[in-house]
């Protein structure tokens, strides 16, 4: 299903035109409206005027996540405050959050992308969607919401959390597509073992997951457990929340909703913009928002972009999934280290199971200590400890050959690493650097 043909679909030559003319409305707009992007301009040398194709956007400063924390609560605010009709802000849980706020303008596109995701994802009206993110200021849940409602979908607003109630609610309501962090739908396979509740036996046709990276091969083993096809969705509350980009049937990168949100990717040392097919840094400036319009946001999210014909006819530029973020990045004895790297090794390994976590120190020695806790199945823990030891050896020589460093690993028993029904904690750095 493509759920706005006309502009999914169009020709790269009209959307451009689009683009070119939505960016200097905008640049125009911010540079009267927004006291924080006029001067930005005024320091960098440059007018509205001078934007006059779209690779000028390269004049233009860059917005970082800290300077939006300055600007709490309405320091990016375009439009009269009696214009905003919803607020919403980071995750975060400690320091200043960032604001988005939204017009209903705002809100008709939010759910016109997140429509768009849906249908990327298969869905439609007779759709039942079960909708596993968290409600309240965290733009996941409400996102998905809109963009269901947008559909015609039944939705089952059934937010983070409670498993049990979760997989009762699936079973009985018929639930179609599930919505939720992939590491929350490979907690909810385990919950569903454990009460005897076989995916195969439910109407789950497709998931649409995000909020945290994923591999392919952690899809394999989402997708094999929930009998599903396993749909990435990426989003971030600076620009929207979900509804950024999301994969098609085809499962090959995630159409980005170009049209609304122009994407970049500069070398993350320079900020110098890469051409297309190069990995770096992702950034996006907000070509119609109206509430808090953003102008090339640096995400810290490591990617590339590439175009091509995509047998779901859709014509927006694709992102790839992401490969980590330049804040997540461990330098580990001098070696750079993403953990996805770490959770495709032990995809590979079947004896182990995708519940990991990477614990830092800094030894006696002053070299960094790394232990990988990684949980395997029951059935290995006997009196009989050659099997550990070869399942051990066979993912400390796999992570050696990825990561180019020797780590530590310690095999655990199942459901010992602590579930998360939001993102993830993979990753617990004891170093004080």
């Amino acid at each position: 299903m493509i759920w706005n043909k006309a502009r999914e679909c169009e020709s790269i030559e009209k959307r451009k035109e689009r683009q070119l003319a939505d960016l200097k409305e905008l640049c125009f707009r911010v540079y009267e409206r927004v006291p924080f992007y006029r001067k930005k301009f005024d320091n960098a040398g440059i007018n509205p005027s001078d934007i006059k194709t779209l690779d000028d956007i390269a004049k233009i400063p860059f917005t970082t996540k800290d300077e939006m924390r300055e600007t709490y609560p309405y320091g990016l605010l375009a439009v009269d405050e009696t214009d905003i009709v919803e607020i919403h802000t980071s995750s975060g849980t400690t320091g200043t959050p960032v604001v988005d706020a939204y017009t209903q303008s705002d809100m008709d596109m939010w759910g016109e992308v997140m429509a768009r995701c849906f249908g990327m994802a298969g869905g439609d009206k007779g759709d039942v969607v079960q909708n596993a993110y968290g409600y309240g200021m965290f733009t996941g849940g409400l996102g998905v919401h809109y963009g269901s409602q947008k559909i015609g979908a039944n939705i089952i607003p059934a937010a983070s959390g409670n498993t049990k109630r979760q997989l009762m609610l699936m079973r009985d309501f018929k639930s179609t597509i599930l919505t939720c962090t992939p590491s929350y739908a490979l907690f909810m396979a385990d919950e569903a073992r454990d009460m005897g509740i076989e995916f195969k036996d439910l109407h789950l046709k497709s998931g649409i997951f995000g909020a945290e990276p994923w591999s392919d091969n952690m899809r394999d083993e989402i997708e094999s457990k929930l009998h599903l096809k396993a749909h990435d969705i990426y989003g971030l509350t600076e620009i929207i929340g979900p509804g950024v980009s999301c994969e098609c049937d085809i499962q090959h990168g995630l159409h980005v909703n170009e049209d609304y949100f122009f994407p970049e990717i500069i070398d993350p040392e320079t900020g110098k913009v890469l051409p297309e097919g190069e990995k770096g840094e992702l950034v996006f400036t907000t070509l119609t928002k109206q509430g808090t319009p953003i102008l090339r946001y640096r995400t810290r999210d490591i990617t590339w972009l590439w175009h091509d014909e995509c047998k779901c006819g859709r014509t927006l530029v694709k992102m790839h999934r992401l490969l980590g973020r330049n804040d997540d990045m461990l330098i580990i004895r001098g070696v750079n280290v993403f953990p996805s790297q770490i959770e495709n090794v032990l995809l590979r390994v079947e004896e182990t199971q995708p519940h990991y976590q990477i614990i830092i120190e800094r030894g006696s020695t002053h070299l960094d200590e790394v232990e990988l806790q990684v949980e395997v199945e029951e059935s290995f823990f006997s009196d009989e400890t050659k099997e550990l030891e070869r399942i051990k050896n066979k993912l400390h020589q796999e992570l050696k050959q990825e990561l180019g460093i020797s780590i530590n690993i310690r095999l655990v028993e199942p459901k010992s690493i602590e579930r998360s029904i939001g993102k993830a904690k993979r990753v617990i750095d004891k170093r004080n650097i």
